[in-house]
């Protein structure tokens, strides 16, 4: 662990602050609709979901900066997309106060999985080719939907990614703040973007008195917390490891859970490391010195707890901007990490079959079993490799 970091200049905030700024509307944006969506099916009222926001905006905002400020890393934290596209099904069919004793049950399950120390030692025996492969097979959908929206808004695909080369070409430091506010000043002036409804209100936890049954336990906390391990943690992990960052998993999932685990009551199912939002921090766009982008996982914390605090008002502000627009703006934000990951999976040529099978399995991103791409590319990828090579190849991080 780094506990010493070079002296702060007012500039050195810049870089971090924008990228957690763009993971936070892109995780917003991009995945929040799941919440409304899940909500609506179990019933709950304006201000239930609003405290579902509260809590899982403030826990994962609480937790992020406190890793990051501890371990000097940019440990994002982030809620479970998996495991909300799960709930929207499976709260169909269960009392929402069972669903809030399941999310407790699953929170405690991290917390004892995170003291036993059993994941942190899975983490450090996957070979470094396969990590980089999964973490470049998990990114590549969100490359390709960086062009991909030109098929429903030609014109502003074509403005960012003419800002996105010509910002590179002069200012490659700023280029994704440049591209956020010409992309902003595009949206206004075209009306495609309405801004004049928005009306801050702040939110309200209201408690759930949890219950506990044998269905929930099934059908919900086991599901959920399989689905958050390797659809979060897993990649999660990896990515922190991809750009050279070495905290233990051990502490992230502990302080995750026991936070989920106090949230839960007020509607937060699940929080954890991030994955993909937490790419856009963890790489040199968020700052060229890797010991000053814990500054990034700071900036999101506080930016998760002003929406938090805020409500469904200010989360309602993320769902109003276009989804070509986030899907172009986390594509060009990750472009670098793509590169990165693929060009590390081919490094060493011994593994770069397996890291290519791994790559290839997680972009297919096929979901079996309820569990998606993500782990069955990991399993092929590892399965490939033990079979060809015989072993795992230990690498330390201690």
């Amino acid at each position: 662990m780094n506990t010493t970091s070079p002296p702060l200049r007012g500039r050195d905030m810049i870089s971090p602050t924008i990228a957690a700024l763009i993971s936070v509307i892109v995780n917003y944006g991009g995945t929040f609709i799941l919440v409304f969506q899940a909500a609506k099916v179990a019933g709950l009222s304006p201000e239930m979901t609003a405290s579902w926001i509260w809590s899982i905006s403030i826990g994962v905002g609480i937790t992020g900066i406190w890793l990051s400020y501890r371990y000097r890393e940019p440990i994002i934290t982030a809620w479970s997309t998996p495991g909300v596209a799960f709930l929207v099904s499976a709260l169909a069919v269960t009392p929402y106060a069972e669903a809030i004793g399941a999310y407790m049950i699953s929170a405690l399950g991290f917390v004892v999985l995170g003291l036993s120390g059993m994941f942190e030692r899975f983490v450090r025996m996957i070979p470094p080719g396969i990590a980089s492969g999964l973490l470049a097979g998990i990114l590549l959908q969100f490359g390709i939907s960086a062009f991909g929206g030109a098929q429903i808004d030609p014109v502003l695909v074509v403005v960012l990614f003419a800002a996105y080369v010509v910002l590179r070409r002069f200012t490659s430091r700023y280029a994704i703040i440049g591209i956020l506010a010409i992309g902003l000043v595009y949206l206004i002036s075209t009306e495609k973007a309405d801004f004049s409804t928005i009306q801050l209100a702040v939110a309200s936890p209201i408690f759930v008195v949890p219950e506990f049954s044998l269905h929930a336990l099934l059908g919900v906390a086991l599901p959920l917390f399989i689905i958050t391990l390797t659809g979060q943690y897993m990649p999660g992990m990896l990515v922190l490891r991809n750009d050279g960052f070495k905290t233990s998993a051990n502490p992230i999932l502990t302080i995750t859970g026991l936070g989920s685990l106090l949230a839960a009551p007020f509607g937060s199912h699940a929080f954890n490391v991030a994955a993909i939002t937490a790419a856009i921090c963890t790489g040199k766009d968020a700052h060229e010195d890797s010991k000053k982008r814990y500054l990034a996982g700071i900036a999101c914390g506080l930016f998760y707890m002003v929406v938090g605090i805020l409500g469904v008002t200010l989360a309602s502000l993320f769902l109003i901007l276009p989804a070509t627009f986030i899907a172009t703006l986390a594509g060009l934000a990750l472009l670098g990490t793509i590169g990165g990951s693929l060009a590390n999976a081919l490094t060493e040529p011994k593994g770069r079959e397996t890291a290519l099978i791994t790559f290839l399995a997680t972009a297919a991103n096929v979901t079996l079993l309820g569990v998606g791409g993500a782990f069955w590319g990991l399993v092929a990828g590892l399965a490939a490799h033990a079979w060809i090579h015989g072993q795992f190849r230990r690498k330390p991080y201690a």
